[in-house]
Order: C-alpha cells, then structure tokens, then sequence
C-alpha cells in the first residue's frame, strides 16, 4: 500500500506540473490588457478559498492553536506572496523566462531543508545547486538585454515567488504528518486571501469587467478550476508520501512544457510578440538549471521511491 501511494503521488506531481507549465502562456495572454495580476490573484485566492472550504465542510477536524501560526506562515508564503509575486513577474516578463526561474524552487528547498528540516548536503546536491544558480542568475541578468517579453523585474519577481514557495514546502512538510490535506490548503487559502486583500482589492475594483469576453472567461475558468485547484490539491496530496525535495524536483517538467506552448503560440497561431523569447541563451539556461535540479532530487527520490 505504502508503494502504490507513493505512485499515486508521483502522478500527482505530474499533472500538478504539466497544468503550471500551461498556465504561463494562457495566464500571461489577458494581462495586464483584460485584467491586472493583482486583480487575477484576487479572483484566484477568493474562488480557490471557497471550493475547498465547500469540500472542507465534510472533514470534521480542528486545527491545534499551537500550530495556527504555522499555517498563518503558509498562508502568507504558499498563498499570498507566492501568487502576487508570480502573476506579477509573469505580467512582466516571458513564460519561458518564468519556467526556467520557477526551476530554483527545488534548489531553495534543499537549502531550507538543510536548515530547518535538517537534512544532510551532500556533494551532488551541492554541485546541483551550483549549476543550478549559475543557470537562473545568467537568466535574470539576460532578461534586462534580451528581445521579446523578457524582463529584469519580472524574472526578480518571479525569483522571489519561487522563495516563497521553496519556504512554504518545508514549513508545511510537518504538519502533514497530523491533519489532512484538505484542512491545512483550506487555511493556507483562507489566511491568503486575507494577506492578499489589500493588495488585490483595488486592482480588481478598477478592473473593466464589460471588456470581457469568452477567452476572458475561459482563461480565468482554466487558472482557478487548474491552475488553483486541482494543482494545488495534487501537490499537498503528494505531500503525504514524498519529501519537499521529490515535490519540488518536478518542477522542472514546467520549462519543457512552455516551451512547447510558447513555440505553439509563436509559429502555428502567430504571435509575434513571442517568436524572440526562445534562443540560445535561455535553452542554455534551461539546460543549466535542469541539470542542476536533477542532481539535486536524484537521490531522494531513490531512496523514496
């Protein structure tokens, strides 16, 4: 049993995955001209708290009030900052700029893990996260010189979204161990909504909503039935049967995936807008920072496996 949950997970994190390496393109397509990230990330939090609250309401559980400043942390890292610093970093920049950058989750991980959690460094993750840097640092750098949707603030942004997110699976990793997942990412959403509220409601309140249109509907539809829901539901399941590090380490299905919809959208449907955004320096990059994260989740994924 303990086998085929871990499969179960390890599918999880494939889809959680495959749905984050679409949304950078389908999200990225209605801003800022239809609706401002800010304002996204409203709707996304609010419509995201509410189903699995829906969901909640058939899991009688109570959270211990020792471990309520936990989740309180959760919510402001895997919630609030991660969401706002990454659709506003994506409304700036390329998606396959964003892919490569969201590829340091795993490296941020690992250097969290060793602090917090204790886990051991070993010389491969330490190459890892070299060559892993290395290869997010000459991205961001090239992202303030390069054509195309790039750009030096929208890569930072996006930087420090995947810090966020890297501190936010290691912190929720112990609680996992005592209550279910639909308890704790029904808070997590809860508490970063509140977070966010400040920030996002003012955005959405200038937002022109007359201006939709079906793509409209439909892209907001696709990120918070997916993108919010089931991806984050996929990745706190896997949660139960993998380390932080093994979550993280798919992360790098993500730059493939984009670079596939981003070809997509550049040759076959036309926009140009996008056909400067893969190159040479960003495929070494790429490459850079996978190989880096391979190194780094090679080993505990044996081990769990």
């Amino acid at each position: 049993m303990p086998n085929k949950n871990i499969y179960k997970a390890h599918i999880a994190l494939l889809g959680a995955n495959l749905i984050y390496g679409i949304n950078y393109i389908v999200a990225k397509g209605i801003m800022p001209n239809k609706i401002g990230p800010s304002a996204f990330v409203f709707i996304r939090l609010f419509c995201g708290a509410i189903l699995f609250w829906i969901i909640k309401s058939f899991i009688k559980e109570k959270i211990e009030r020792k471990d309520m400043r936990r989740l309180v942390l959760c919510g402001l890292l895997g919630a609030a900052a991660n969401q706002l610093l990454f659709f506003n970093g994506l409304n700036l920049t390329s998606p396959i700029d964003a892919s490569i950058i969201i590829t340091s989750i795993p490296v941020m991980v690992l250097i969290f893990s060793a602090f917090i959690l204790k886990e051991k460094i070993t010389i491969n993750k330490m190459l890892g996260i070299a060559i892993g840097g290395i290869g997010a640092v000459l991205l961001i750098w090239y992202g303030n010189n390069s054509g195309g949707t790039s750009s030096f603030l929208g890569n930072l942004f996006v930087f420090l979204n995947a810090c966020c997110y890297g501190l936010y699976l290691v912190i929720v990793k112990p609680l996992m161990k005592k209550y279910n997942s639909i308890t704790l990412i029904s808070w997590v959403f809860l508490f970063g909504f509140i977070f966010m509220f400040p920030f996002g409601i003012q955005d959405l309140l200038s937002t022109d909503f007359a201006a939709f249109d079906l793509n409209t509907y439909l892209v907001i539809a696709f990120v918070v039935v997916f993108t919010t829901f089931f991806a984050y539901l996929f990745n706190i399941y896997a949660l139960n049967y993998v380390s932080p590090s093994v979550n993280s380490s798919y992360v790098y299905l993500q730059p493939a995936v984009s670079f596939i919809m981003v070809s997509i959208y550049a040759y076959v449907l036309k926009h140009s807008e996008y056909a400067q955004d893969i190159n040479l320096i960003k495929i070494l990059s790429c490459l850079l920072v996978v190989s880096g994260v391979y190194l780094i989740s090679k080993q505990p994924r044996q081990k769990l496996a």
